[in-house]
């Protein structure tokens, strides 16, 4: 007899909403979530606009949320900006303890997949395991097909010796000084007195310097005036921008093994946020209702493929952040972006930009250099000069 009708390797975002979806959709599938850290979901902030889902699955997903706010800010060297639109965040600690209290015993922690197949999973201990399908969600793989630049960030929670005054985050901040590509700051103010602060890059490698990191949000509190009374939390993390790439090649390596998150590249190819994404395949695979490992493979591949032919635009955007003008003057085209209208804007980080919409943004003198744009916007085989 199989141990579980449907097996999900990792115990991320996008495997433990699926799950979360599945048990209140679908109680009668014996599912198993398999994780090899201590918790589910690790140690991580998850964040999304308000602007991004639907309000069915808003409702789904408000368990999770732990914090709300109605707008957000940004901020240039030219140009300082309020947004009136909604903005939540997601935290670890809330999403195991839900997940756990939801799922029970069909949560396995501390077992380290070694070889994950449609129906099979041997585990670090040699034990192995059955199932009418597995899916893998253990994030980013190794791959040739793509070609990526990398958006790497450090962030700590802190609480500060006195009130830090922010009612609503800041989830760009580009005055800093630049270097290593694009760099900004993102604050969320947590409490009156608390504040999640990350570091963030836009930069060619994954390397990630921490302690240059740390003293970067040391220098940042301190120039706003906040002092830090004690570091809570820290988290750190080196998310993928896809620049090109081969996606029915990539999607040939799994070798028939459905695919969820990143694993399956589905993330907002820009901004890397995750949650949407994650959100939606989970309401796919579930109107689809197919869960033999077969129909699962084709859904999250065919699924996946057709976010990509959609998301072109934006992988040329992202060529033009890291390959066009002087590293330390790319915070010129997000400011220019920040300039656009607001539902533009919207509609830009749910990732279903209009026909207009992308003459809009690409329309007008470019904020580089117009040789550098021109070769930005052409060089979408990268990932081909990546193979060599």
């Amino acid at each position: 007899m199989a141990d579980a009708d449907l097996i999900l390797v990792g115990g991320g975002l996008a495997n433990g909403l699926l799950a979360m979806r599945l048990r209140q959709q679908r109680p009668d599938l014996r599912l198993l979530l398999l994780e090899q850290g201590e918790t589910l979901g690790g140690n991580h902030t998850w964040s999304f606009h308000q602007h991004d889902l639907s309000p069915t699955q808003h409702r789904w997903l408000k368990p999770l949320v732990g914090i709300h706010w109605p707008g957000y800010e940004v901020i240039f060297p030219d140009i300082n900006r309020r947004l009136d639109s909604g903005y939540a965040s997601i935290f670890s600690e809330r999403f195991h303890q839900h997940l756990m209290a939801e799922l029970g015993d069909g949560v396995r922690l501390r077992v380290a997949a070694v070889d994950v197949e449609p129906q099979r999973v041997r585990l670090a201990s040699g034990e192995v395991l059955h199932a009418g399908a597995v899916i893998d969600g253990r994030g980013v793989r190794q791959t040739r097909q793509l070609a990526l630049g990398f958006q790497k960030f450090l962030g700590q929670e802190v609480r500060l010796e006195q009130p830090h005054g922010l009612v609503e985050p800041i989830i760009m901040d580009a005055s800093v000084a630049q270097h290593d590509g694009y760099r900004f700051v993102y604050v969320l103010p947590l409490s009156a007195d608390t504040l999640l602060i990350e570091d963030t890059y836009y930069a060619d490698g994954d390397a990630v310097a921490l302690d240059t990191l740390r003293d970067n949000i040391a220098r940042y509190a301190s120039g706003r005036g906040w002092a830090i009374a004690e570091m809570l939390r820290e988290e750190q993390g080196v998310l993928p921008i896809v620049l090109s790439g081969d996606l029915p090649a990539f999607w040939d390596e799994a070798r028939g093994v459905p695919q969820t998150g990143l694993a399956a590249a589905l993330f907002h190819p820009t901004t890397g946020y995750s949650l949407p994404d994650a959100v939606r395949l989970a309401d796919h695979l579930i109107a689809l209702d197919r869960w033999d490992a077969a129909s699962l493979f084709e859904a999250t591949r065919d699924y996946s493929l057709a976010q990509w032919r959609q998301r072109g635009f934006f992988r040329l955007l992202n060529r033009m952040l890291f390959m066009a003008g002087p590293a330390d003057r790319r915070w010129a085209v997000m400011q220019r972006f920040y300039r656009l209208r607001e539902p533009l804007i919207r509609r830009f980080y749910a990732a279903d930009l209009t026909t207009w919409d992308r003459l809009r943004i690409v329309s007008g003198k470019p904020p580089v250099p117009v040789g550098e744009a021109l070769r930005a916007l052409a060089a979408g085989n990268l990932h081909h000069k990546d193979k060599r």
